[in-house]
């Protein structure tokens, strides 16, 4: 009750306000009608691992790389292309301190689960952050995203189960063979897992590399069904 009425104070004195124009949002989103149609949804997109298509695809169709050489995880879901002003926001969100960016991000990713995702996993787990470059930011953008999903769909949050263990060279500077060699060890997973499904939180999936290799260490620990959820999808 105390809550509620707290919340219906805040919209009252903070009214939500789009962050790409400063038209009255959507709700509690800050975020407009206009601009919530012109962002790039990433629904012609591979099953498996998100990358778009560029042409329209039936439902559940997999890119020529998954049919290839399947992912250690079992699915992909991505609000978003990083197109538009999409780079915009998680660049916001990810190094300027924007946590409202983090907030609209992560109730857009809702959004996009809660009419896909079914069955939900059993625990939401963000990509870490080295100690080190969390000292520099403050914070970790993946795990602002995952306190949403936790607030909104009532699945636990847990982000102490892994680590990430060496300070690598941004994945952004390397190439896409690069990048694989440079998260070798990067992490560490808990031996023993009490989960079965889980879905690991992150703002944006490039080559996939970062989840494919937590997706590899969470699968020797006894995880049956991963689930990558993201925010946007390059490519």
């Amino acid at each position: 009750m105390l809550l509620t009425t707290i919340s219906k104070l805040q919209s009252v004195l903070f009214p939500a306000t789009c962050i790409l124009c400063g038209a009255a949002g959507i709700g509690d989103r800050d975020l407009c009608i206009e601009c919530a149609a012109e962002l790039p949804q990433n629904h012609n997109a591979c099953w498996r691992c998100a990358q778009p298509f560029a042409i329209p695809k039936p439902p559940n169709t997999l890119c020529r790389r998954c049919q290839r050489l399947p992912p250690p995880f079992t699915r992909t879901f991505t609000a978003f292309r990083y197109q538009a002003a999409v780079p915009f926001l998680i660049i916001g969100a990810k190094f300027e301190g924007k946590l409202n960016f983090a907030r609209l991000l992560g109730q857009c990713l809702t959004e996009r689960v809660m009419n896909a995702a079914q069955p939900l996993p059993e625990v939401l787990i963000p990509v870490p952050l080295h100690s080190s470059r969390l000292r520099e930011r403050g914070y970790n953008q993946s795990l602002e995203i995952a306190r949403v999903l936790n607030q909104k769909l009532q699945i636990p949050l847990n982000y102490q189960c892994c680590a990430r263990v060496l300070a690598t060279t941004p994945q952004t500077e390397l190439s896409a063979r690069a990048r694989r060699h440079n998260l070798r060890g990067a992490f560490t997973v808990m031996n023993s897992l009490p989960w079965s499904h889980i879905a690991i939180i992150d703002d944006v999936m490039t080559t996939g590399t970062t989840v494919s290799e937590l997706s590899r260490l969470f699968a020797n620990a006894g995880v049956k069904k991963i689930e990558i959820w993201a925010v946007a999808r390059a490519g």
